[in-house]
């Protein structure tokens, strides 16, 4: 569904695609598109460490506003870019998921917030010194990777959008019920209906407006509530250090390093996945750049009541849906963050969106970006070399935690941390196997196994000129229109035809 036009922009076209400039109007359209897709995602960690760790409703609702902010400035600094931090793509940044469940465990040991939140600044740390190593890794990725890497993102997040469809929340009592898969449903159908309409400036905004009134018809059925939207402050700035001064402690820091690596390969991968729908040029120096803003912002996080920070692969669908490929929409989509950090009734009214709306509309976006890899695939050549069974085995190796989610259960922590996570999973396996098949020339078979396709078939220049109409074949046999068998002249024959 990526439209082929891009937005009319002012003066001649940038020399990078990521670089137009829309209208204001337009550009800030677009990036709060991208907050309401991303938002349910952004404000689920802050929800889940801050119940394990025991805080009230206030002080989870602080959390949740400071995750705002946060990923609204490291939003900012990927998208606007200063020297050697930002890879200045239209990557959406917010708390990363790969760390809730070693924060978890964290606070589960006893440590609290604290020791979370100095496990986080020192493994960022780490990651920041170690950015060069993973900037180094873009020759492999080629599009036997990178394709793998891209269907992958896609396919892990339809469980996020499933989920979302059916309430959000598996301890709600209407979990699953018809009423929000139906509301769900009646959100797709309007994306659809929306895309389809000529106006491309309608049609780009599809996502956004059937959110919106997705929402609307919630209200009118009772199936959404923003009673709650006039409780609580209006405006707030986060505090520095609201929960205390940090604590360090070397399990923690060595459990978050490993959430760190994660974050990193799941960064580097979405960094090249937006830079193949965005059409643009991706070298080692970008994706430096991109993980050094990652984990300058990690770092930094912790100072503001936050957490690990990560590029979004959620919106790299969006960007692939929409086929609006500036970075500066994305830049109004992390000052709308900003912003809803600072004011905290701006974020219970997107809160306030049903999930089940979101789930509607996650399920074009999470499939957009699968689609996206396949396309990448495509381009793929599977002639003669083992890039088939490269494909197969790590697409089939980042389905495991998704069609077995506890399938890691009883590995060590370090493993299943790696490898709970199916892109993760995926990007490992594809970037091994392309190293031992197409870098690891060794003991390479000329003719491999029956995962390789064969060779191109060889037809000499002058035998189709030799065909007449209506010759066809038969039981093995050339016939020619009457049914007389044509007889076939092996190599090197002089032998004339009589047709």
């Amino acid at each position: 569904m990526s439209r082929k036009h891009s937005p009319a922009t002012a003066g001649s076209a940038p020399a990078r695609p990521e670089d137009a400039k829309l209208p204001l109007g337009s550009t800030f359209a677009y990036g709060f598109q991208h907050v309401l897709t991303m938002y349910g995602g952004i404000i689920a960690p802050p929800l889940i460490v801050g119940t394990a760790a025991g805080l009230d409703s206030t002080d989870v609702g602080m959390l949740v506003a400071a995750c705002l902010f946060v990923g609204g400035l490291a939003t900012l600094l990927q998208t606007v870019g200063i020297p050697f931090f930002g890879s200045q793509l239209p990557l959406v940044q917010g708390v990363s998921f790969a760390g809730v469940a070693t924060m978890t465990a964290i606070l589960d040991g006893g440590g609290g917030l604290q020791s979370v939140f100095g496990a986080v600044i020192v493994a960022s740390l780490i990651g920041l010194l170690i950015t060069p190593v993973f900037a180094k890794v873009i020759r492999f990725f080629p599009p036997v990777v990178t394709g793998v890497v891209i269907t992958t993102i896609g396919l892990t997040l339809m469980p996020v959008a499933a989920n979302w469809a059916m309430g959000g929340s598996s301890a709600a009592p209407d979990y699953g019920s018809v009423s929000n898969i139906g509301l769900a449903a009646l959100t797709l159908l309007l994306v659809l209906l929306l895309s389809k309409l000529g106006n491309s400036t309608i049609s780009r905004l599809s996502i956004l407006i059937a959110i919106v009134l997705g929402t609307v018809f919630a209200v009118v059925t009772g199936k959404a509530d923003f009673s709650a939207v006039g409780s609580g402050a209006i405006f707030a700035v986060p505090e520095p250090f609201a929960f205390g001064m940090p604590t360090f402690e070397a399990a923690a820091i060595i459990s978050m390093v490993i959430v760190i690596l994660v974050t990193l390969t799941e960064t580097t991968a979405d960094i090249i996945a937006v830079g193949e729908i965005v059409e643009t040029k991706v070298d080692s120096k970008r994706i430096a750049n991109g993980l050094r803003a990652d984990m300058l912002s990690s770092a930094l996080s912790p100072v503001f009541n936050s957490f690990t920070q990560s590029a979004f692969a959620q919106n790299v669908g969006l960007v692939a849906i929409t086929g609006v490929k500036s970075r500066f929409v994305v830049s109004a989509g992390g000052l709308i963050l900003v912003i809803l950090g600072l004011l905290p009734v701006l974020g219970r009214v997107v809160a306030a969106v049903p999930t089940p709306v979101l789930g509607g509309a996650g399920i074009v976006l999470f499939g957009t970006v699968a689609a996206s890899g396949i396309r990448t695939l495509a381009k793929v050549d599977y002639r003669n070399n083992m890039n088939f069974i490269i494909v197969a085995t790590s697409i089939g190796f980042g389905m495991i935690p998704i069609a077995a989610p506890t399938f890691y259960d009883e590995f060590p922590t370090w493993f299943g941390t790696i490898f709970h996570s199916g892109i993760s999973s995926a990007a490992v396996m594809a970037i091994l196997m392309n190293i031992l098949f197409n870098h690891i020339r060794t003991g390479n078979s000329e003719d491999p196994s029956v995962w390789a396709e064969g060779s191109n078939r060889i037809v000499r220049i002058e035998d189709p000129a030799a065909l007449k109409d209506g010759d066809h074949m038969q039981d093995g046999k050339l016939l020619d229109a009457d049914g007389q068998e044509i007889p076939l002249a092996t190599t090197g024959s002089t032998e004339n035809d009589p047709h």
